[in-house]
């Protein structure tokens, strides 16, 4: 009796060993990651430090997140995500009243900027001083879209200006060229991106912000209706994850920098100060009290600026175009 026991008692024993051993093995297995393809609107830039380091810093698998980084433009961006192809996209502010004004269900979730970024830059013999000194003036811009035609339009109707009221020259992403060789008087662009290139090469320039003037919404993260009905909790790891990446970059901006060497081809080539104060102005925009919040009051003037442009014939229920519950 004794030693069948003692047989039952090492039985026992080595089957408790064996579900540990197994429980541990399952504890260790790393949970499949959900991956999200994230169209960024833009090239590769040191202005998306904070995805870069969020990755490489592990916030977003933290959150059981793999983010693929796509360059699409914008408009492609809203697009996929408006047909559920896509789950988020990162957009400038004027893209989702847009969008929504055609039945396009994208809903904001997430304020990236917290300025909205374009200015008009001149060369400071043009003497721009107020908006209302744009009036006369050849100013070239990529297109007659997106942010930065908004921007300017903005600019414009606080200044009582039309279009007749200056000469508007589509020049591509050539600003900062166009300005230096004075084939544009004025230019619009990125307040993170050209006036920083110019100042580099030794022009003084005049700079005037939008956000100086108007208060509208800036770069975001969408996604759509179905998701937030759907899977909220998506929703909200991925809010998470960003904002930690945001303020990350903020707090830590040599290591956000280093970052980027490994999602930017030729960065390594580039002219170092240049591209490290680009980041400096990209990081003051995203300073809000608190991180991602989204302005009603924003929503408000940007309707008002798309309704005056002819982009939107009417008006749209703001309060189903954006929402803060997932950055609270």
């Amino acid at each position: 009796m004794k030693r069948s026991g003692k047989l039952i008692l090492v039985l026992l024993v080595v089957m408790l060993s064996s579900s540990c051993a197994g429980l541990k093995s399952v504890e260790e297995t790393p949970p499949e990651l959900t991956h999200i393809r994230l169209p960024m609107g833009y090239i590769p830039n040191v202005q998306y430090a904070p995805f870069y380091a969020g990755v490489e810093e592990g916030f977003f698998a933290e959150e059981g997140l793999e983010i693929e980084f796509d360059y699409s433009y914008e408009t492609d961006g809203v697009a996929l995500v408006g047909a559920n192809e896509l789950q988020f996209s990162l957009v400038s502010g004027e893209q989702v009243p847009i969008a929504r004004a055609e039945g396009v269900p994208i809903v904001y979730v997430l304020a990236w900027y917290g300025q909205y970024p374009i200015a008009v830059i001149a060369k400071s013999e043009q003497n721009l001083k107020v908006p209302q000194d744009m009036a006369g003036k050849r100013i070239g811009l990529p297109g007659l879209f997106g942010a930065n035609y908004v921007g300017l339009r903005a600019l414009m109707g606080y200044a009582g200006l039309e279009e007749k009221d200056l000469i508007l020259e589509s020049v591509g992403f050539n600003q900062v060229e166009v300005l230096a060789a004075d084939t544009s008087e004025v230019i619009v662009g990125y307040i993170a991106n050209e006036p920083v290139q110019l100042a580099a090469q030794g022009y003084d320039l005049d700079v005037l912000l939008v956000s100086d003037y108007l208060d509208l919404v800036s770069n975001g993260l969408i996604t759509n209706e179905i998701t937030i009905a759907e899977n909220p909790d998506l929703i909200r790891r991925m809010v998470s994850a960003t904002l930690k990446s945001i303020q990350f970059a903020v707090e830590n901006p040599d290591a956000a920098f280093q970052h980027c060497f490994k999602y930017i081809e030729g960065l390594e080539d580039a002219d170092q100060e240049v591209q490290r104060q680009v980041l400096e102005s990209s990081l003051a925009l995203y300073q809000i009290d608190p991180y991602g919040y989204s302005s009603p009051q924003a929503w408000e003037n940007m309707q008002k600026v798309l309704l005056d442009m002819g982009l939107m014939k009417e008006e749209i229920n703001l309060t189903e175009a954006y929402t803060n519950e997932f950055s609270q």
